[in-house]
């Protein structure tokens, strides 16, 4: 019988000790998570939630140490995230804008170096499906987690929060942190080329340029996903899926759709969430 295991993890803070005092505080990350967990639920899936204090790196990489020794050709694995999102200095020249993305734990910044290495130990046939409310860009991050002034943009108001972790505070978390993140990289000497055997879609909460919305009860993207979902009514694909959010949503926020690891058709063509 094909297998769907599904992991949801949401951050409203994160250990100011570990960000240079930096609680990264966020509003809507838990509510995201539970949502998609339901979400989850209600196709099938077995899930596991975890929120702030335990997402930490550790119980990420078990967590997907498990999923990958389970899951076997024709399984699938559907990964979502919710928090702040960053950058980090690329050490192990794999990144064009040597710059590597991160997704911002309690504990630490996992970078997507790292997100490729776990995928890469999941069989041949295995499907993941990712979804990241969060941003994936420091070159326009602020000292300041609230911008002020998107008046104009229907639907949004004139103060947001984005999740993005501030650049000053990126700086401090680096050099805090410089020798630990430099020894994950050298330990991950492939990066980006890391040769991935399962199927990867990736539908992310904006383009690399751009940052995400906080919201009070759930991120902007989030928001429209579930608008788009209708509780299970919408069947279609993925990039159909990804199409009609970004349809919803303003031009300072287009969620991107991304294909990596090994080519699969069937999966692209299939309804959204399918076990």
């Amino acid at each position: 019988m094909v297998k769907g295991f599904s992991l949801h993890i949401g951050l409203n803070h994160v250990d100011p000790k570990r960000y240079g005092g930096w609680d990264g505080a966020l509003t809507a990350c838990h509510s995201d998570a539970t949502d998609m967990r339901k979400l989850a639920d209600s196709r099938g899936f077995t899930s596991r939630l975890l929120l702030s204090s335990e997402a930490t790196s550790k119980v990420l990489a078990s967590e997907f140490a498990a999923a990958a020794t389970q899951l076997k050709k024709g399984d699938i694995f559907f990964l979502s995230y919710s928090g702040h999102g960053g950058q980090q200095p690329d050490t192990n020249g794999d990144e064009p804008d040597a710059k590597d993305e991160t997704w911002v734990l309690y504990d630490r910044e996992f970078l997507d170096d790292e997100l490729n290495a776990k995928f890469a130990k999941f069989a041949a046939g295995v499907r993941i499906i990712v979804l990241s409310d969060s941003c994936h860009s420091g070159t326009v991050a602020r000292s300041i987690p609230i911008y002020k002034g998107i008046a104009g943009i229907a639907g949004l108001p004139t103060s947001v929060r984005f999740r993005a972790i501030p650049e000053a505070i990126s700086r401090k978390v680096w050099k805090q942190n410089r020798v630990e993140s430099e020894q994950i990289q050298k330990a991950l000497p492939l990066g980006d080329s890391i040769a991935v055997r399962a199927s990867v879609i990736l539908i992310s909460g904006c383009q690399d340029n751009q940052l995400s919305l906080d919201g009070k009860r759930n991120g902007l993207f989030t928001e429209k996903l579930r608008k788009v979902w209708k509780k299970g009514k919408f069947s279609s694909s993925y990039k159909v899926l990804r199409n009609e959010i970004a349809a919803a949503m303003p031009p300072t926020q287009t969620p991107n759709y991304l294909r990596t690891g090994a080519k699969d058709d069937v999966f692209a063509r299939q309804p959204a969430f399918t076990i």
